[in-house]
Parts: C-alpha cells; structure tokens; sequence
C-alpha cells in the first residue's frame, strides 16, 4: 500500500487493519498521516528486520533504519501493532527469533508513568518467521507477542489447522 486511494480501497473493500513496510521507512510522513487519519488501531507497523536493520522493498533493500529505535519512532506516533518477520528466518523451520522478539518486547513496552509523551502505548507484537512446531507458540506468547504469523509450517504439515483452532478455543 502506497498511496491514500490504497487505504480507502482496502477499508472499503473490508479490511480492518492494513501493513505499512516500506512506506514508513521512505515516506514517513505519508505513513504518519495514515496513523493519525484512520487510527493506531487500524495502521500496522511492518517492521521486517535482517541483523536488526529494517528491510525494505520486498526484503531487496536494507535500510539505514535500526529496527528497535524504527519501532519505538512510531510507537510515540501512536503506533500499537508491529508485525516484525526476522528475514533470517523466514521460510527456513528452524524456529523463531525469540532473542529479537524479546528484546524488542522488553525495549518498547515501558511504564507509561517513565514516559513525558502519554501517547505511547504498550507494544502489540506480532512474530513473524521461522515457526517451525506448535510448541513455539504458547513460547512466543508467554513472552508477550500479541500474535504468531505461521506460514510454511502449516504448508507443510508440521502444525495442523486443528492444533490451532484448539490452542485459539482454550486461550480465548
């Protein structure tokens, strides 16, 4: 998604959340504008990172950006939702970046009492890459992920949709 047109498209064709990657790193005052038109809740920071730099344009480029600053940048814009896919990971079953998620975890979500601007908000993160069992998933959320994109370990039978409606029936 790159323009406004975009965003109305996606919105009126159903969408309740959309993903800016690429945008809020080369147009931030694009994505800034979309953040503040539509809601924090309805705008999700893509925030795809190799060696905690911020890829870009379909992982072909890496930014300038360090990933945890890019993200705490928006947090202060109101920003909630990040999606972060360590590319290191993805595709390869070899299991999650639990240090990255950890440390971005526990370098967003500060005590809004230690923090002048009362516009930032508890960081909602959702892991992306390397998913490889079922058992990485109550992992990933005991340590405070919000959400779990799984992509090739379902392709490929190592975690079963019916796993998963259980574990989404059992945590509500």
């Amino acid at each position: 998604l790159k323009t406004d047109d975009d965003l109305r498209i996606a919105f009126e064709s159903g969408a309740k959340q959309i993903t800016g990657g690429s945008i809020a790193v080369k147009d931030a005052e694009t994505f800034i504008g979309w953040i503040e038109k539509h809601g924090a809740d309805k705008i999700i920071l893509g925030a795809d990172a190799m060696d905690e730099k911020v890829a870009i344009s379909g992982w072909q480029e890496e930014s300038k950006e360090e990933l945890i600053p890019f993200i705490k940048s928006y947090q202060s814009k109101g920003i909630q939702y990040v999606i972060c896919t360590d590319i290191s990971k993805d595709g390869m079953l070899e299991g999650p970046s639990f240090d990255l998620y950890r440390k971005i975890i526990e370098n967003t979500n500060v005590s809004l009492s230690a923090v002048e601007d009362q516009t930032v908000r508890e960081l909602k993160l959702i892991a992306s890459g390397g998913i490889s069992t079922f058992d990485e998933l109550p992992k990933l959320a005991e340590m405070g992920c919000e959400g779990t994109i799984i992509g090739k370990a379902i392709y490929e039978n190592r975690i079963s949709l019916k796993q998963l409606e259980s574990y989404i029936l059992s945590n509500g």
